[in-house]
Order: C-alpha cells, then sequence, then structure tokens
C-alpha cells in the first residue's frame, strides 16, 4: 500500500496533472521491464498531461483519471472549489505559492469559504486537503483514494497485462475534457472500441463495504446493457465477487466515451467508498483486491 499512500499524497487537482503525470512516467519506465508485457509509452505535447499505455495486441481500453477534487485561492484568501469539493469548517488544506508552503484551515464566511492562513496567498494557487493515510485490517481511510486507487489499480494490473491500453487521463473532477481526444486516438489507432473506468463509487443502501467490487448498471449515463450484461457474465463464470449498481446521478470517464463521435462501450467498475469527496474516503481492503481481481479476468476474457 505504500505506492497508493503515495499516489494519494500528490499535489493535482484538476487542471494541474503535470504532478501526478510526472511521478507516473517516473514510475512506468522504472518498472516497466518487470512487467510480464513491456508497453509503449505515448505521452507529451499531443497529450498535454496525460498517458497511454498500450500492451500487446489490445481490444480494450483502462481509462484511470489522475486528477483530484480541490480549491483555487481568489482574492484575500477566499477559495473557490475545483469539483465536489467540501466545505466544512476546519478542514485542513495546504498547497505552495511563490511566497513558500501553505497550511491552514477552511473557514465559512457570509455563504463564501476562505482558507484561515496568515498571509495573503497568491491568487490562482491550488489547494487540496492535507494527506493523512491510514491502514488497518479491514480499511484504507485517505483523502482522494478517488481517483488514486483507481490509477492504482490500473497499475497493479499492468503487471501481468500481455493484451490491453491503460489510459491517464484528466480534468474528470471538474467536467471532463480529455478523454474524447483521448479516444478518439485510440480508436483511430488500434480499433479499441470498449473500455473499463477504474475509478471509486459510493457507499447506498445498496451497495456495502467488504461485498466486493462495484459493477455499475448506470449513474447519469447509461451504457449498453449487452455490454455490461458481458461484464457480468465474466465475473459470474470466475467465481468473482461483486455488487450491482444502480444510480441516477454521478458521472465518470465513461459519458466522454459515450458524448464522443465514436462507438464506444464502457461499464465503471470500482470499489464503493464512505466519506466520498472528503479528507476521510475510506474502502475496504477486501474490496480493493476484488477490484483489481475482475480487472485482470476482464483484461484477459474481454474480447469482442
Amino acid at each position: 500500500m505504500e505506492l497508493l499512500k503515495k499516489l494519494c499524497s500528490i499535489h493535482s487537482p484538476s487542471g494541474e496533472e503535470v504532478n501526478i503525470s510526472k511521478y507516473l512516467i517516473n514510475y512506468i519506465e522504472k518498472n516497466r521491464k518487470s512487467w510480464k508485457s513491456e508497453p509503449k509509452i505515448y505521452f507529451g505535447d499531443n497529450f498535454q498531461d496525460n498517458i497511454i499505455l498500450v500492451f500487446g495486441n489490445p481490444k480494450t481500453a483502462i481509462f484511470a483519471h489522475m486528477d483530484s477534487i480541490g480549491y483555487t485561492v481568489r482574492y484575500n484568501n477566499e477559495i473557490v472549489k475545483i469539483g465536489g469539493a467540501s466545505s466544512v469548517d476546519g478542514i485542513q488544506l495546504v498547497g505552495k505559492d511563490i511566497n513558500g508552503q501553505i497550511e491552514g484551515v477552511l473557514k465559512n464566511r457570509k455563504n463564501k469559504i476562505f482558507i484561515d492562513f496568515e498571509r495573503k496567498i497568491e491568487v490562482g494557487t491550488t489547494l487540496t486537503y492535507k494527506p493523512n493515510f491510514r491502514l488497518n485490517k479491514k480499511y484504507v481511510t485517505s483523502c482522494y483514494l478517488d481517483n488514486r486507487l483507481g490509477v492504482w489499480n490500473a497499475l497493479e494490473v499492468a503487471k501481468t497485462l500481455k493484451n490491453g491500453i491503460i489510459v491517464f487521463s484528466s480534468w474528470e473532477e471538474h467536467g471532463g475534457g480529455s478523454v474524447g481526444y483521448l479516444g478518439k486516438f485510440i480508436y483511430e489507432k488500434f480499433n479499441v472500441k470498449q473500455a473499463l473506468i477504474s475509478d471509486i463509487t459510493w457507499i447506498t443502501e445498496g451497495v456495502k463495504h467488504g461485498e466486493g467490487c462495484v459493477i455499475s448498471i448506470r449513474d447519469r449515463g447509461i451504457p449498453r446493457r449487452s455490454f455490461v450484461n458481458k461484464i457480468i457474465n465474466i465475473a459470474q463464470n470466475n467465481n468473482l465477487k461483486f455488487q450491482l449498481e444502480v444510480e441516477s446521478s454521478g458521472g465518470s470517464d465513461g459519458n466522454e466515451l459515450q458524448n464522443s463521435p465514436f462507438p464506444w462501450d464502457w461499464c465503471f467498475i470500482g470499489a464503493p467508498e464512505d466519506n466520498v469527496h472528503s479528507p476521510n474516503e475510506k474502502v475496504n481492503i477486501q474490496d480493493i483486491q476484488s477490484m483489481t481481481n475482475i480487472y485482470k479476468q476482464l483484461m484477459d476474457k474481454l474480447w469482442s
């Protein structure tokens, strides 16, 4: 879990994915020769901060967004949210501007939110939750398990992946923006048109801790049911523990694929968490293992 702890600590809110992107490139370059199949890496100016790994003869792509929620400093230390960040008083925030390190607490004042800090912070500075990674026998608790756990899962799958594509994308927490052109590149170059969305979902009245990874039938977006059924059948035939989810809200990189002009099939598959978008997101360790197991099986067996 040391890799997951490190990923959760990297300051990379939406729009500032460059920090985690650099870390991932270094990690991939260092480790890819020890993986079962060495991938070709696509990154650089034509991909902005995004990364695409191509293994063997791919038929399916995994999408995992790198960015997190956070805040942007406005004027006089007022802050505005990046994505669905919390506005609860007392949350510890960290960042860095031209004058040095920043650590303060969130305060509500007259229907606006501020960071309580001893000096004015440079306008445009981004802030994120202060990392506090906790691990026991049952749970991982940390900020930014959404979606650093999805990134970690993709890296675990990469170790044994023979054929497939892994995409590390941007901006998901603030409306998206990268998956359209990444999906276009993948579809046109490799004729890959089915995707698994490696992301984190919610504990609800129908989704519980310790009951397995979640296969989402729908959220705000509705994937093609025949594709979702194919995934469910593979999970059942391989005796993999999973839960089904139906929601009316929420979204992911899958929505961008569905709204693209290309015939992508997709399905959101991820571990469920409590305390969503807070400094204390909580995931059951068994569900993390379930998530990795189901992705490995699907990438091996999910052929068009």
